[in-house]
């Protein structure tokens, strides 16, 4: 022992200040880069990796039991209902205004260079095309054929040119042989319907335009409509029949309803609110559209408000879904009655009055719905160009409703005051919102992910309720913190601190010297003075 305390010794005297400068930067830079990296997951995953690694992989190692598991078994059948609700609460949906790609989102990109949709949402679009598009007859007519592949191809590009290719099939004139005479034949010339699809694809992905999308969509629709009322004489004669006339209505609202979108985004707002109810009463089974929120929001900018009211008495019903544009457009229209004179000062000394407790409540309402819908109304996060595809409750919902309903909480004087004054108030009610709800259920906790994947890397997503740094965070900040400190008195005191870090050595060498001297004492003790073992007891022997 005293060799190696020597040895040790010797070896601390030999060591520069540099060696410590260099110690202590390293220690500094390598634990920064770690508080770097722990930083950047949790800003993109929500959790601590250092953290996942540990529970997910040493701990099993260490025979770690998660203490829930004994009691998963006993409330599994308790907690299904819940898990049912979680996983419809966490859907995507198919968002109600979706821009046109060729002509807005294609627009966006050739400006800033940025990728306004991501792979998972026109992924997700490409799969509700091939549900709404295709049939398991589309193998008899070659266009349909042709479309069927193009729905699934991955370069736009590629999808455009199948469609004019669709297009151009229908132009080649088929000749069918009627024998009249049987020493002649006459040739009758047919032209092959028009592909209603291509012209979808078309308006969607190479229009640049929204004028130049509206003469495609025209164009669709009277293809579109010459094959919903061809399968809708045959749609009895059997399940092929069927499908196809399924597949022919979905086409035709889908032309209808853009119809009514180019309308609306061109300025005809009076002419796209009678397009929609015209759809709505053609087909009122037909509610996976979502066409009423396309009709709110056109009511909104004429500023319809007895209509707009008409159809919330209709579509906010307890047995139907939610949605944010539900929500927030009834907590507007009650906002409406009282945000003219509303004032926080008068409230405070009166108290509220009958009507602008109801507009309290609905505002609360919406905001335990959606939590982050009034930061992009009161313009506290910036706005993006919405997906294709939204979360309800998420984020992604969020953004859809501020990006075309903003305006009109703007149009109405006081409103925007009112939410601000107000919409904090609701997580005083709903402590745990994770847990248990007031009105809704409890907030689903799958929404973070989904919306990462649906919105843009860009895009700084909205989380729900907001997340405390993890351990790891702080514990690697404080040590690089620590370690950077060391660092710069090494550097600018470095004698000062190569005595002190000596002293240190020495004294936990010393600690440790001093407990082996005293256990190596005692026994040497032992065996000079032949101390007899303790005798042992026979009170428990048989």
């Amino acid at each position: 022992m005293f060799g190696t305390e020597s040895s040790l010794s010797m070896f601390l005297n030999t060591l520069t200040p540099k060696f410590y400068v260099a110690l202590t930067g390293t220690s500094s830079l390598i634990s920064g880069l770690i508080l770097i990296f722990e930083w950047w997951y949790f800003r993109k995953y929500g959790t601590s990796f250092i953290e996942q690694v540990s529970v997910s992989h040493l701990r099993p190692l260490l025979g770690g039991v998660d203490n829930n598991s004994s009691n998963n078994s006993n409330s599994s059948n308790g907690d299904s209902d819940s898990n049912r609700q979680s996983v419809s609460e966490c859907k995507v949906w198919r968002n109600p205004l979706n821009l046109f790609r060729g002509a807005e989102y294609n627009r966006y990109t050739w400006v800033t260079g940025r990728e306004p949709l991501t792979y998972y949402d026109m992924n997700l679009s490409a799969q509700d095309h091939q549900t709404f598009f295709t049939c398991d007859s589309d193998h008899l007519r070659p266009a349909d054929a042709i479309m069927q592949k193009a729905w699934r191809e991955r370069n736009p590009q590629a999808r455009i040119s199948a469609a004019h290719e669709a297009l151009e099939i229908n132009e080649i004139r088929s000749r069918v042989e009627v024998p009249l005479i049987a020493s002649s034949t006459i040739w009758e010339i047919k032209l092959l319907p028009k592909c209603a699809t291509a012209y979808i694809l078309l308006a969607e992905e190479e229009a640049t335009t929204i004028a130049e999308a509206e003469k495609l969509f025209k164009q669709a629709l009277k293809a579109g409509d010459g094959c919903y009322r061809r399968s809708q004489q045959l749609q009895h004669h059997g399940s092929q029949y069927e499908a196809q006339h399924r597949r022919d209505t979905n086409v035709l609202v889908y032309i209808k309803r853009r119809l009514a979108m180019c309308a609306r985004r061109l300025g005809r707002t009076r002419e796209a609110v009678k397009m929609m109810r015209d759809l709505m009463k053609e087909f009122p089974l037909l509610s996976m559209f979502n066409i009423h929120e396309n009709l709110l929001e056109a009511l909104l900018e004429l500023q319809a408000y007895a209509d707009v009211q008409a159809v919330l008495a209709k579509y906010d019903d307890i047995s139907l879904p939610k949605s944010a544009t539900i929500c927030y457009t009834a907590a507007l229209l009650k906002a409406r009655a009282v945000s003219d004179k509303f004032s926080p000062e008068a409230a405070s000394r009166r108290g509220l009055s009958t009507a602008e407790m109801n507009a309290v409540e609905a505002i609360h309402r919406a905001v335990e719905f959606n939590p982050h819908v009034p930061k992009y109304l009161l313009e506290m996060k910036s706005l993006i160009l919405p997906p294709e595809h939204i979360l309800k409750r998420g984020d992604s919902e969020a953004i859809a409703y501020a990006f075309f309903h903003l305006a009109h909480w703007k149009r109405v004087e006081g409103a925007l005051n009112l939410l601000h004054c107000t919409w904090e108030g609701t997580f005083r009610m709903i402590p745990y919102p994770l847990e248990k709800g007031h009105l809704f259920y409890p907030y689903p906790i799958c929404t973070e992910t989904a919306d990462r994947e649906l919105l843009p890397s860009f895009h700084e997503v909205s989380v729900y309720p907001k997340k405390e740094l993890p351990f790891f965070i702080l514990f690697t900040a404080g040590l690089c913190s620590f370690t950077a400190m060391l660092a710069l008195l090494t550097h600018q005191f470095p004698e000062l601190m190569g005595v002190f870090a000596k002293a240190m050595i020495d004294i936990f060498c010393s600690a440790e010297f001093r407990d082996w001297n005293c256990k190596s004492i005692f026994m040497r003790v032992e065996d000079e003075l032949e101390i007899p073992p303790a005798p042992q007891s026979h009170h428990f022997q048989n």
